[in-house]
């Protein structure tokens, strides 16, 4: 099947080596493959964040038979690899464009559905007892100049007054004492509500509630045909099928577009990598004034994230390579370990021990797209998250599963509750096939003009 990337991306028999997996509870019991010729109501390609909260929506609020279908284990992709940064975003579309292009009214909708789906995610948590290891109150941003304080500033004053979210400024001094310190440290903004999270632990957590409301998931059974029987849409792996009245597209930067000529050229697949420290000691934190343990991210545009884990480890991840091959890993984890080092040259010597990437997704117009096929509205779809899956794709796929079940009551139409900026698909990449060379294009100039800035 065509990919976009090197192949070692696509290693779906083996799980990604991240620290994640050290401390992640068992794998998901009873996602055994797919090996026969089924039926359900509700077939989900994808089992991650998107695709495990459609089928617990649908199974425990609306009672249907779901089937999940993941190429991996359960949470392979992005959802079980990430930052685990539960906060508000989900686009890299700038402000004042959204607003330009949707209006005030719009871009607040989106951004209270955003703070809405923290709470979702915090909800799901609590309600299933799952031990996600939750961390922080808010996500910072930090400024790396004079100029983009007063940037930022700004950016801030804009969210509260016209978004209405819960931001915070606090100057160089002010930050240095409430929270740590960095070499381009000139004081920084934080957005509540947010949190980091164990991701992995959060994955396995929902699947098994999806279990427990009687979803079934099949893992390592990768969907390699798709076809159209009437009112049934017919799923193959390589040793079953699944027959559904509806399918959900629930694989975000993995997904296979060319199963269905709809998805083609949709989606911007980009490499994300992140490395892991061993535990700092306590006099290493003492020497940045270490009192935090927010997700913390940088005001660049090809920003860095990070956050100080709960056994004293630090994580710290950024832009990946172009092509996703072996080579091209290296030499970003390397780029990444010496970014790390200009941030906080007193852990120069701190060993890394874990090494991992992955793709996130991005759109043509720069948000989220949840809806349905306008040509076949018996195909659902959620995707591009732009870096920020953890609450975006699992509000979405509550949103999926709602608007399924109720569609006589919107008489087809998109449900209120999904904002404008997500709606529909987004356009096509012209070329599609030359979506990595956009993305090398697009970092190096960023680097460029970064390069310059400082």
């Amino acid at each position: 099947m065509y990919r976009l990337f090197d192949q070692n991306m696509y290693q779906f028999a083996s799980p990604e080596p991240s620290y994640w997996e050290t401390l992640a509870e068992s794998p998901v019991a009873d996602a055994a493959p797919l090996d026969a010729a089924e039926s359900c109501d509700v077939a989900i390609i994808g089992g991650g964040y998107t695709g495990l909260s459609a089928a617990y929506h649908l199974a425990h609020d609306h009672q249907l038979d779901v089937r999940v279908l993941e190429a991996g284990h359960i949470g392979w992709g992005a959802s079980g690899r990430n930052g685990g940064f539960c906060t508000i975003g989900g686009t890299s579309l700038p402000l004042e464009q959204a607003i330009r292009k949707y209006g005030t009214g719009h871009v607040r909708h989106y951004y209270q559905c955003q703070a809405d789906a923290v709470g979702l995610v915090r909800s799901i948590i609590a309600e299933e007892a799952i031990d996600a290891q939750l961390q922080g109150d808010g996500e910072l941003e930090l400024a790396y100049s004079a100029a983009s304080f007063a940037e930022l500033k700004e950016y801030a004053h804009a969210q509260f007054r016209l978004l209405g979210l819960d931001t915070s400024m606090f100057t160089a001094a002010q930050f240095r004492e409430r929270f740590f310190d960095a070499t381009e440290q000139f004081g920084a903004a934080r957005l509540r509500p947010g949190f980091g999270l164990h991701p992995l632990r959060f994955v396995r957590g929902m699947a098994a509630a999806c279990q427990r409301r009687g979803a079934l998931l099949h893992a390592h059974s990768e969907v390699i045909a798709w076809e159209k029987d009437g009112a049934h849409h017919v799923l193959r792996t390589s040793s079953g099928s699944v027959k559904a009245r509806n399918v959900i597209m629930a694989a975000n930067g993995f997904m296979p577009e060319r199963l269905h000529t709809s998805f083609a050229g949709r989606a911007l697949p980009m490499v994300s990598a992140i490395v892991v420290t061993r535990p700092l000691a306590d006099a290493e934190l003492a020497e940045y004034g270490w009192k935090s343990d927010c997700p913390s991210i940088t005001a660049r545009k090809l920003l860095n994230y990070f956050r100080l884990l709960p056994d004293g480890r630090f994580m710290f991840g950024g832009r990946g390579h172009s092509t996703g091959s072996r080579e091209g890993a290296t030499k970003t984890f390397q780029s990444l370990i010496s970014r790390l080092h200009e941030l906080w040259p007193a852990w120069r010597d701190v060993e890394v021990q874990y090494r991992w990437h992955g793709l996130v997704c991005m759109t043509r117009r720069q948000t989220p797209c949840v809806g349905r096929l306008a040509d076949d509205p018996s195909v659902l779809f959620g995707f591009g998250y732009h870096g920020n899956g953890v609450n975006t794709a699992v509000w979405s796929g509550w949103q999926l599963a709602d608007w399924l079940c109720d569609n006589a009551s919107t008489n087809g139409k998109v449900p209120a509750e999904i904002p404008l900026m997500m709606r529909d698909l987004s356009g096509r990449f012209p070329l599609p096939a030359l979506r990595p060379l956009y993305v090398r294009g697009a970092v190096t100039w960023h680097r460029i003009r970064q390069h310059w800035q400082k």
